[in-house]
């Protein structure tokens, strides 16, 4: 369906987060929790809140109710089946509401005709006339969906929109139940309705798409390019087994490609996205993948140095909407082994640190050594660094390797290897714990024999892989020596922090 050039048309985005969301197995949300996720949707101003099954439970029934009560701006939606009893539950539940819709659906396929139902087409089309003028009777906003719809014979489909709308249906629902279409096929769809449908021109033509081949978005989009002016969608994407078209995708599909969507637009506030995103999750126990589109963890995070090098010349090399309009802060660039030279200058510039190119090089260095062990370095990691860096001199003692066996009933034995004016010796001592074992193989190595004062051991960074910063006193003569070191192996910041007090005795 050709847009017309100049003329912007809106997308309704209808919601249905708090009944078909709720569907998806271990999703179920309380009365109160659903009011929550329904203020959020109002503030996200989405157009249609589809706030349950009002026949379903008792706990759905108050839940549609209560929302209904509360909520002026969005409408407020409840489904229905094609029963009397089903509709009259939905409209004693939207009584109260500002804006009230009824959203009924009927089962249209072949393949639901002959086992659900049992029915031929004609006792279908029968039922859709008699309970689409029921719903009408009382509610003035009537949405229709044929269940199955891109499973069913194209033919009987046009028929089955004709009546509904006939009977006052508004809105016309396309669902894609079972995840079965592709872009190809439900942009022929849509577009097949307008030309085959008498009175198409009276009603919204909407779609409900399913990801079980993960084309829910693209199909959603698809069918707005042919001419659908609604898109039934889910927060984060929840839903029946693989779940439903994404809001957050939809929206900023259409957001970010305004050369393709020219002339479209909704009315989201996308500012509040993530909000809603990570409020939804906390309340369904849903985690969201740190790769999800929009909302996951990694969606503006960036670790690779060519990327991170671009991005800090110019951010839409590699990010194609600014992470401010949905709700995300800022791009993160991720310090870990894949991070270049150039995003570690920029980060350490961030936390206030300028060193010369020498003192960069070899932090840098450092760095990644460690990033070879840990999966992402924090700041917390790179000040350490650079304050190793800074306070170093010329050390007599460089450590450079450490072995040690223990274990339950086994006394502690550890090997050091260092490097001691210009030598390399190795030296291997068992102690009170492996700690004690290693700095009794130093002081082979050393000749020299301090009193351990102090020593203390706290974690620098977050995480399973965290630094762990050793400080420790040794008294030499009446002196009291520090030393302190960091790494992500204990024993080996213990080592070196005993040869960084070591150094200042030599």
């Amino acid at each position: 369906m050709a847009k017309k050039a100049g003329k912007k048309e809106k997308v309704i985005i209808f919601d249905t987060t708090l009944r078909d969301g709720e569907q998806a197995p271990g999703a179920a949300l309380t009365s109160e929790q659903k009011l929550e996720v329904a203020y959020q949707l109002e503030k996200l101003k989405v157009d249609v809140i589809e706030a349950g099954f009002p026949i379903a439970s008792p706990d759905d029934f108050n839940a549609v109710k209560d929302i209904s009560s509360i909520i002026k701006k969005s409408t407020v939606c409840g489904l229905a089946r094609c029963l009397p009893q089903d509709i009259d539950a939905a409209w004693n539940s939207l009584k109260k509401a500002k804006h009230p819709r009824i959203h009924i659906f009927l089962a249209t396929s072949k393949i639901h005709l002959q086992y659900k139902f049992k029915k031929a087409e004609e006792e279908i089309l029968a039922l859709v006339k008699k309970m689409t003028a029921y719903a009408r009777k009382k509610c003035s906003d009537i949405e229709f969906s044929p269940e199955d719809a891109t499973r069913t014979d194209r033919d009987f489909l046009f028929r089955v929109i004709e009546t509904a709308i006939d009977q006052g249906a508004a809105t016309i629902n396309i669902p894609d139940t079972v995840g079965y279409s592709y872009p190809q096929e439900m942009y022929s769809l849509i577009t097949d309705i307008f030309d085959n449908v008498p009175n198409i021109n009276k009603a919204v033509i909407a779609v409900h798409c399913h990801d079980d081949l993960g084309l829910a978005v693209a199909n959603s989009l698809s069918a707005v390019l042919a001419g659908a002016r609604q898109v039934h969608c889910t927060v984060n994407g929840i839903g029946e087994r693989a779940g439903n078209a994404s809001l957050e995708e939809v929206v900023m599909a259409m957001k970010t490609r305004k050369d393709a969507f020219e002339n479209l637009e909704t009315e989201i506030n996308t500012k509040e996205i993530f909000r809603t995103s990570h409020l939804v999750s906390a309340l369904t126990g849903f985690v969201v993948p740190p790769n999800k589109a929009i909302v996951g963890a990694n969606a503006f995070r960036h670790e690779s140095g060519i990327h991170q090098d671009a991005m800090i010349k110019k951010r839409t090399t590699y990010e194609i909407m600014d992470p401010k309009t949905v709700g995300v802060g800022k791009s993160h660039l991720v310090m870990g082994k894949h991070s270049g030279r150039h995003a570690l200058t920029e980060r350490l510039k961030d936390l206030g640190v300028v060193l010369d190119k020498k003192k960069v090089d070899s932090v840098f260095a450092k760095f990644k050594a460690l990033a070879d062990k840990k999966k992402e370095i924090f700041d917390d990691d790179l000040i350490a660094l650079v304050d190793e860096e800074t306070r170093k001199k010329k050390q007599a003692f460089e450590l450079i390797s450490v072995q040690s066996f223990t274990g339950t009933d086994v006394e502690p034995s550890v090997t050091v290897k260092i490097k001691y004016r210009k030598k390399i010796m190795e030296k291997t001592s068992s102690g009170d714990g492996p700690v004690d074992a290693a700095f009794r193989a130093v002081d082979k190595i050393t000749g020299r024999k301090l009193k351990l004062l102090n020593y203390k051991l706290e974690a620098i960074t977050k995480g399973k892989d965290a630094q762990g910063m050793v400080r420790l006193e040794l008294k030499f003569k009446n002196r009291v020596i520090p030393g302190k070191a960091a790494s992500t192996d204990i024993l080996e910041a213990s080592i070196k922090a005993y040869l960084d007090a070591l150094s200042k005795v030599d």
